[in-house]
């Protein structure tokens, strides 16, 4: 039977984005917290293949409490089972301590419940940084598929999924043994409005809550801030852009027009001039 995996986040509304200017974080208060938008659309095509082949889909997540509402609208979506991986211990994983626990832990599902596909959106929407879907398939041994945009087919009984992948030149056509690992671009499927029993078992529905004590294991020292090699030193807003000077060629001439450009990205230190030759 059909078994997707599909990983996802709650990030900040992006449209809602504010910097503290004295400390440079993110101000996540009163800012409206929604599923990564790149998650939702994996969610939409692995919940598509699920009914076009019968299985069942898996929602992952690893945040505090505040993100049962996530898996709670994945389920609205169409999953069937969720699990929230909340635990003090996980705060503050960079990209390594967050594949490292989310790899754990599909590893466990798997033995219970052998998985064909996990889904990952292309990148969250707050970081940006499109490494935990590599790095869990790197820590699973999965084939990976990056810039998903289009499954054609998966053959449960032949092991292989054909899927189509974005560059930025064309599209590649990569056929893929099973289980394999995607990270989807939003074109992979359009987000459905939510069929009325799926929306009313959302309401009552709780997440399974997995912790360090079980029911997979992790070593201490690759959770967390512990196991997190990489920190966040400052955010901030750049500065915006100044205006150019602008030079009237009609009253200085084309030749001292292009003089004083160069003097003044010479002392910018944009270009040097090296005099020689003709003079």
């Amino acid at each position: 039977m059909f078994h997707a995996l599909v990983a996802v986040k709650q990030v900040p509304d992006t449209t809602n984005i504010r910097i503290d200017p004295d400390t440079g974080n993110l101000v996540r208060e009163g800012v409206p917290a929604i599923m990564n938008p790149y998650d939702a659309h994996a969610l939409a095509e692995a919940v598509r293949w699920k009914q076009q082949l019968g299985g069942k889909v898996t929602v992952l997540s690893m945040g505090p409490n505040s993100f049962i509402s996530t898996l709670r609208e994945a389920v609205e979506l169409g999953a069937d089972r969720g699990v929230l991986l909340t635990d003090r211990k996980f705060a503050g994983a960079d990209t390594l301590a967050t594949s490292y626990v989310l790899a754990e832990t599909i590893k466990a599902i798997h033995e219970q419940d052998p998985i064909h596909l996990v889904f990952f959106g292309k990148q969250a929407i707050d970081g940006d940084t499109a490494q935990v879907g590599p790095g869990v398939a790197v820590r699973l041994g999965l084939p990976i598929v990056t810039y998903a945009v289009k499954i054609r087919e998966v053959n449960l009984e032949e092991g292989r999924a054909v899927i189509e992948r974005k560059t930025e030149r064309w599209t590649e056509v990569v056929e893929t043994s099973l289980p394999v690992l995607l990270t989807c671009e939003k074109e992979i499927a359009e987000i459905p409005f939510a069929p009325l029993p799926d929306l009313i078992r959302s309401l009552r529905y709780d997440p399974e809550m997995w912790t360090m004590e079980g029911p997979c294991t992790f070593e201490l020292d690759q959770v967390g801030v512990k196991g997190s090699p990489t920190i966040v030193y400052k955010m901030g807003t750049p500065p915006l852009p100044q205006p150019g000077e602008k030079v009237n060629t009609r009253e200085s001439g084309v030749e001292e027009a292009v003089k004083f450009a160069l003097d003044k990205a010479t002392k910018a230190g944009i270009v040097q001039l090296i005099l020689g030759g003709a003079r």
